[in-house]
């Protein structure tokens, strides 16, 4: 592990410490350290860099059966809620924002910018459907969707305007689609900047948790979940469950007990797998919403077979 308030900071030939790979991170993986600024010393270590890997690779995808579902069916904007995109976009901005002011690793905050643009692609294209299909579409719901957009492409613009020579990087533990986090030395004090960073990824876990809350009401309205894609579910809860994994099994910094390293991950865990509860609700209501309406598909071919 890396020595205790070691100071990583970002250069044109790559991530560079006080020390160096060898003294910080005598058994690690190079390639680790050098693409992702994480000393990696065992099997542990690396089973939790796969996995957070693999968690992202899950939310990134996520979105794409949705999108097809959308142009296939028409129907985004009575299938989808409104407050789930939303809450969802506003959860992937604070992560955005909490990244940048947590001085997270490049990647992590490409990412994370990378999910604010796939939100605003999704809120785009309800907006064009909502439109299609509902030509007096309410004025609230475009100045929403416009304020959101407008707040997305803001925090996506922070990063890049973001001066690199100065760029200071906190050594931290892997994130997948929650991305913020800060030191979890307990000798390294924490900065304001990144207690910040910190109650900004509070905030993000909530939004991600009361996310799920209108779509599970809006599909218990409609008694249908026609339009919505399962494999937009069904790919965040393997990437909750990959990045809940990733966490448990990473090892704690030195001189950090394990009860210690997990009360200070506690927030992501819990948005992670309260999120993940959620998304299983909505998985059964797929199930049962689609028992129902076979049966009625059923029952409406029945007497024209028997006439």
């Amino acid at each position: 592990m890396a020595a205790a308030g070691a100071v990583l900071t970002h250069v044109s030939s790559g991530w560079t410490s006080q020390g160096n790979f060898t003294s910080l991170c005598p058994n690690g993986t190079k390639w680790v350290w050098d693409g992702l600024g994480e000393c990696a010393q065992d099997g542990r270590d690396m089973a939790s860099i796969y996995l957070g890997l693999l968690s992202i690779v899950c939310f990134m995808v996520a979105s794409f059966p949705q999108y097809y579902n959308s142009w296939k069916t028409g129907n985004m904007d009575q299938a989808l809620s409104i407050w789930f995109l939303l809450l969802w976009l506003g959860g992937d901005s604070c992560n955005l924002i909490g990244s940048f002011l947590a001085n997270q690793l490049p990647l992590q905050t490409y990412t994370a910018v990378y999910y604010v643009l796939a939100d605003l692609l999704m809120l785009g294209m309800f907006t064009y459907y909502k439109v299609k299909n509902k030509r007096a579409a309410a004025l609230t719901l475009v100045n929403a969707v416009a304020l959101s957009f407008i707040l997305g492409f803001s925090g996506s613009s922070s990063h890049f305007s973001r001066d690199s020579s100065q760029q200071e990087v906190v050594f931290s533990g892997f994130r997948s689609r929650s991305l913020l986090s800060t030191s979890t030395s307990s000798i390294q004090p924490f900065t304001t900047r990144e207690i910040i960073g910190f109650t900004i990824g509070s905030v993000s876990s909530v939004l991600y948790l009361c996310s799920r809350l209108p779509q599970i009401s809006t599909n218990f309205r409609r008694k249908s979940t026609e339009g919505v894609s399962y494999f937009l579910f069904a790919l965040v809860i393997l990437g909750n469950m990959l990045y809940g994994l990733s966490v448990l099994l990473k090892n704690p910094d030195m001189n950090q007990a394990e009860n210690s390293y997990l009360v200070h991950h506690l927030p992501w865990l819990v948005g992670s797998l309260g999120t993940l509860s959620l998304d299983l609700i909505i998985s059964i209501q797929f199930v049962i919403y689609r028992r129902n309406s076979t049966r009625v598909d059923l029952e409406e071919t029945t007497p024209l077979m028997s006439g």
